[in-house]
């Protein structure tokens, strides 16, 4: 298992467009990963899990994968996000 710290650098965080971007890069790897935040954990390929995380810009979320291409995704994910979560 592999976890990562990002902050949301994008305007209007994990909200509609980007949270489908961001799920669509998520359905990219094999592995299972989640997205945590306080107490809460949902998992990162379902829309309704993202939304319902209220993710906004500025806020850390941690990234935690598992699977055979792990680091690949944390590493792909934490790139998207830093990026601005745009297609």
């Amino acid at each position: 298992m592999v976890t990562r710290e990002v902050v949301i650098v994008n305007t209007v965080g994990l909200h509609s467009r980007p949270a489908t971007f961001f799920i669509r890069e998520a359905n990219k790897y094999k592995s299972s990963i989640w997205i945590e935040k306080g107490d809460r954990r949902v998992n990162a390929k379902s829309l309704l899990g993202v939304l319902s995380m209220g993710v906004a810009q500025g806020m850390s979320i941690i990234l935690v994968a598992e699977g055979q291409d792990e680091v690949a995704a944390i590493n792909g994910l934490s790139d998207f996000i830093a990026g601005g979560l745009e297609e």
